[in-house]
């Protein structure tokens, strides 16, 4: 059995979003038409509320790009971004979300950070997609989204521990290169740790 994973295509990573991906809204008819091709398809999205601890707005003195020192670990501080019930936390206009089984919620404690969409920071909340997956017998998940903190790196690099066998949909992403070249980092990184790179097109029915 195998699923797709929708990571993060919301508005606030779109065009004209709090915190906008270059070449966001390229990747809703990629996704649209992958979706096509699975019977099992779920989606993550950022559901932050509004003290989330990751905005820069709440650390007085701070400003989105700064690093603070939270419980030991180092916090990069953002723009306020998808808080809950917002539009710029709603799926993307466009994007066929009559296809999804479920989604699941990411940065939703307050005083944790969200990466990937099975696990806020260092894996102390569960999102619920792992047992999600096994319920449904899943082996093997393809992830395509937007990634504005590396969600879907991380995505794939915890889909890969945990087991699944795991497929980057490499023209199904958009990701923010904080520094030049991050991108590319990121999908070496997938790859040397499993991950197969594969196009929309590679997909079959």
């Amino acid at each position: 059995m195998r699923a797709l994973i929708v990571v993060d295509i919301q508005n606030d990573f779109c065009l004209g979003g709090a915190l906008e991906i270059p070449g966001g809204d390229e990747v809703i008819p990629v996704a649209n038409a992958v979706m096509e091709k699975f019977s099992l398809v779920v989606a993550t999205r950022e559901w932050h509320p509004a003290n989330h601890v990751s905005f820069a707005a709440n650390h007085p003195w701070r400003r989105p790009g700064n690093l603070v020192q939270l419980d030991g670990e180092e916090q990069m501080l953002w723009t306020m971004h998808c808080v809950q019930g917002s539009f710029g936390a709603e799926f993307a206009p466009g994007l066929d979300t009559s296809k999804f089984q479920k989604a699941f919620a990411k940065g939703i404690a307050p005083q944790l950070d969200n990466h990937s969409g099975f696990f806020d920071k260092g894996r102390k909340r569960s999102t619920g997609l792992e047992e999600y997956l096994r319920e449904k017998g899943v082996e093997e998940v393809y992830v395509l989204g937007l990634s504005p903190d590396n969600g879907v790196r991380f995505t794939v690099l915890d889909a890969l521990e945990l087991g699944f066998r795991t497929y980057l949909v490499s023209d199904g992403v958009r990701e923010a290169d904080l520094e030049a070249g991050d991108s590319d980092l990121a999908v070496k990184e997938m790859r040397e740790k499993g991950a197969i790179i594969v196009k929309s097109s590679d997909i079959e029915g």
